[in-house]
């Protein structure tokens, strides 16, 4: 009788046992960390990122430049540089992703280059487990800290900080010889990023490359960061130097900027749309030939 007894007890502490182990995983649990994106958002990722998507075009260059290209299983039709990127699937372009094509690769985060284009699929991506990080740079400096985010998001911190270190070092020479050149008047700067006078603000890390580059963008106090100023105010600025984002359709400053200084004196100036307004490792080469449009000379020369 005592041994039944033993044998009841036994058989009860083994369905207890089992009832309290009924919901722990039956796996090991996935490695996580938590880190701060660009706005604050605190964003929780794998220990390992292997699959990631770009939403961005300067996310993707920085991908590659840290050498975490391979990650990357999905782009958008914008990300065209450098030559491999042409080669990842496309999930649409950069204002309207395709969310059901990101979610089929599986990726473990989305990587998104503005807040503006978080709100209409961050929730859907959430909630298949998939992680969204945003950047939101706004000057030289900041894009820097993206590229290092980037990289450590990525699994390449250390490549990020010996790409960064040698950025740096590039913006520290342009700085060094705008200091050393002094003018009479400013030479202020009117960027036209396209033909309908949309221009760049305070909130653009275009108006700090200016800035850097030793002249003076005459649209920096606007609040926003890519206006489009009016006719009236594009003629009244009489900028000394144009800086056209170069783009098939907008080749020419604006017919009201006829009479500026800048067009009068053949300073009008273009630069690659793809280098100069994507903030990312080809941003220091934007840099360096805005110093060329402002001092008439390239850095070094």
């Amino acid at each position: 009788m005592a041994r039944i007894t033993q044998i009841v007890i036994l058989l009860i502490c083994a369905a207890i046992l089992s009832a309290c182990g009924a919901g722990a995983p039956s796996g090991p649990v996935a490695e996580t960390r938590v880190v701060s994106d660009g706005i604050g958002r605190r964003v929780q990722l794998p220990a390992e990122v292997t699959r990631a998507v770009s939403l961005a075009p300067n996310l993707t260059e920085i991908a590659f430049a840290v050498g975490a290209g391979e990650k990357l299983v999905g782009v958008t039709t914008f990300c065209n540089y450098p030559e491999d990127a042409k080669q990842i699937p496309k999930v649409g372009d950069t204002l309207k992703p395709n969310v059901e094509a990101i979610v089929a690769l599986r990726p473990q985060v989305v990587l998104v280059s503005t807040a503006s284009q978080l709100e209409a699929f961050t929730g859907l991506l959430e909630r298949q487990g998939i992680a969204v990080y945003v950047t939101n740079p706004d000057s030289l400096e900041s894009v820097f800290r993206s590229m290092l985010a980037i990289g450590d998001v990525l699994g390449k911190k250390q490549e990020a900080e010996e790409v960064v270190g040698r950025l740096r070092g590039r913006v520290e020479k342009v700085q060094e010889e705008a200091a050393n050149i002094v003018y009479e008047v400013p030479q202020t700067v009117f960027v036209q990023i396209d033909p309908n006078l949309y221009t760049v603000g305070r909130g653009s890390f275009i108006t700090d490359l200016i800035l850097t580059a030793g002249g003076r963008s005459v649209t920096a106090e606007i609040e926003t960061a890519y206006p489009k100023v009016s006719k009236e105010a594009a003629r009244a600025y009489n900028p000394r130097i144009i800086i056209l984002s170069d783009s098939p359709d907008n080749r020419e400053p604006n017919e009201v900027l006829a009479d500026s200084e800048a067009v009068r004196n053949g300073r009008v100036f273009r630069i690659d749309a793809d280098v100069l307004s994507r903030p990312g490792p080809r941003i220091v080469d934007a840099l360096e030939l805005s110093f060329e449009a402002v001092h008439g000379r390239k850095v070094g020369e």
